[in-house]
C-alpha cells in the first residue's frame, strides 16, 4: 500500500511538471515571432505585425495621425518617405501634410512598389536607402552591420535629428517593482540577477526579452549594454516573469497595451518632459536619414520643413517629442 502511494505520488509530480513544462514551451513557441509587447503582455494572442498600417494610413479620414494640409508641397520629384514601425505615424503625417494623395498607393495590406510612402520598419529601411529604393528614412541610430552594409556600398549616409524619443524598459503590469537602476537591469540580462526579489519584487524568476538584430530597439539595447555581455537563462524564460524593452511612443501611443507598464530609470520615469530636458538617462534622438549624394533637390526641402516650427508641430501633435517647446 504505502509502495502504491509513493508511485503515485512520484507519477502526479511527473504530471505535474510536464504540465508546467508544456505550458513554458507552448508560450514561448507561440512567441517566437510575435511582438515584445504581446510577451510582456502574458497575451494568448499571436502578433506577428508590429503595427497594423492601415491604423495610421496617410490621408485616410479613420486614421490615427494628426495632420494639417501645409503651404508647402511637394508635388513633383517627391522623395519617398520609409522607415521603422515605432516612427511610421510620424512620417506618415509628413506625406499626408506636403504630398498629393495620389502619391501614396496602398492595396489594403501593403504599400505598392510605386507608394511614395513605404514601411519596411528598420532593417529594412536601411537597406532600402543604400539601394536607392526609399530617399529619406526616419528610424533610430543604426547598428554595426546597418553602417557596414553601408561602407561596403561605397554611401555614406546624412544623419539629421529631428525629435526625441525614450529607450524604455518594460514589464507586466502585475510586477509591483516601478524602479530600477541603469546597473539592476544590466545585471538582469548580464544574468547576474535572476530573481525579481533581488530589486524589491516577488520571489520570481526573470525572464529577460531581447528583440531581433537589427531592429532600431535591439541596436539601442545594445549600446545600452555597452559591451557587457548578455546571458540567457533558459529556464527564467520559459517560466519566468518578463522584462522587455521598446520606444517610449511604441509603448505608449501605438500598442497601448493595458497590461504592460513602463519602469522608472534611476528614479526617473520616461516623461515626455524629461525626455526633453535629458532628466531621463536613455533620451535620444531619432533622425531623418538620407544618402549623401542623392541628387533629388526636394529631399533638404522636406528636411528644412520638418526642422521648421511647423513641422516639429507634426511631430509634436502626433505623440512624439519635438526638438524645441
Amino acid at each position: 500500500m504505502k509502495k502504491n502511494t509513493v508511485i503515485l505520488f512520484v507519477i502526479i509530480s511527473i504530471l505535474g511538471m510536464v504540465t508546467v513544462l508544456y505550458s513554458g514551451i507552448r508560450f514561448n513557441v507561440l512567441h517566437r515571432k510575435s511582438g515584445m509587447i504581446s510577451v510582456i503582455a502574458g497575451s494568448n494572442k499571436i502578433s506577428n505585425l508590429s503595427i497594423d498600417l492601415k491604423d495610421y494610413l496617410p490621408f485616410d479620414k479613420n486614421s490615427k495621425i494628426n495632420y494639417r494640409k501645409s503651404d508647402f508641397q511637394i508635388n513633383e520629384n517627391i522623395p519617398v518617405l520609409d522607415g521603422a514601425s515605432a516612427l511610421y505615424p510620424v512620417f506618415s503625417a509628413i506625406a499626408s501634410s506636403i504630398y498629393p494623395e495620389k502619391s501614396v498607393c496602398f492595396d489594403g495590406e501593403i504599400f505598392t512598389k510605386e507608394s511614395k510612402v513605404q514601411m519596411r520598419n528598420t532593417r529594412g529601411a536601411y537597406k532600402a536607402v543604400v539601394d536607392d529604393f526609399s530617399d529619406i528614412i526616419f528610424c533610430a541610430s543604426p547598428s554595426k552591420e546597418q553602417l557596414l552594409y553601408a561602407k561596403e556600398n561605397n554611401v555614406e549616409l546624412v544623419f539629421v535629428p529631428i525629435g526625441y524619443e525614450a529607450f524604455v524598459f518594460i514589464e507586466n503590469i502585475n510586477n509591483p517593482v516601478n524602479n530600477l537602476s541603469i546597473d539592476q537591469i544590466k545585471g538582469i540580462y548580464s544574468g547576474r540577477i535572476k530573481n525579481w526579489k533581488k530589486v524589491g519584487g516577488p520571489n520570481a524568476l526573470i525572464a529577460a526579452w531581447q528583440r531581433k538584430e537589427g531592429s532600431g530597439s535591439q541596436t539601442a539595447f545594445i549600446n545600452f549594454m555597452d559591451g557587457e555581455k548578455t546571458r540567457l537563462n533558459p529556464i527564467g524564460i520559459f517560466f519566468g516573469s518578463p522584462i522587455g524593452y521598446s520606444f517610449r511612443y511604441y509603448v505608449e501611443g501605438i500598442t497601448r497595451n493595458e497590461d504592460v507598464k513602463m519602469i522608472s530609470l534611476n528614479g526617473i520615469a520616461p516623461t515626455k518632459e524629461n525626455i526633453q530636458n535629458g532628466a531621463y538617462p536613455l533620451s535620444s534622438n531619432f533622425y531623418a536619414i538620407y544618402k549623401k549624394d542623392n541628387k533629388n533637390p526636394n529631399i533638404q526641402k522636406l528636411i528644412d520643413w520638418i526642422l521648421s516650427p511647423e513641422g516639429q508641430r507634426i511631430i509634436q501633435d502626433n505623440g512624439y517629442v519635438p526638438l524645441k517647446n
